[in-house]
């Protein structure tokens, strides 16, 4: 008999796997952007940001978007002594993690993002494209 929560697991992973879809139109309109149109982005200044700069000034910054997710399965055992009258429980339990998501790169040179690369278990839409808001916020 197949395990419930081995096949919910599985679905849940099938779902993960279907939603991502990255979209190239969505990718391609961040070419030529100003960075401020990163840094004043309504989802990206949710996400954690490591930056780094080459030595050639390449800048290149990295949005995670990332769950912890794990996983346990595990059996066990009643082992009970009809002379002492107590019971004792055995399990065995294997467990392991990881993350599991997106890596939202970008390539910035001289202000200007460059090229951005959604790596992992990415889904691009409307959301991630970039927002009027640096335009209004530059001209006041």
């Amino acid at each position: 008999m197949i395990n419930k929560k081995c096949i919910a697991i599985a679905a849940f992973t099938l779902v993960l796997t279907g939603c991502a879809t990255v979209r190239q139109q969505d990718i391609d309109a961040w070419v030529g952007m100003p960075v401020e149109a990163l840094d004043t982005h309504s989802f990206f200044i949710t996400l954690p940001m490591v930056k780094t700069v080459t030595n050639s000034g390449i800048e290149i910054r990295n949005y995670p978007n990332k769950r912890n997710i794990g996983q346990c399965f595990g059996s066990g055992g009643l082992n009970s002594n009809r002379s002492l009258n107590y019971a004792a429980y055995n399990s065995f339990a294997t467990c392991s993690s990881g993350l599991v998501g997106c890596d939202n790169i970008f390539y910035i040179k001289n202000g200007v993002v460059v090229e951005y690369v959604p790596t992992g278990r990415c889904y691009t839409d409307e959301t991630v494209r970039p927002q009027s808001r640096f335009q209004r916020l530059m001209s006041q």
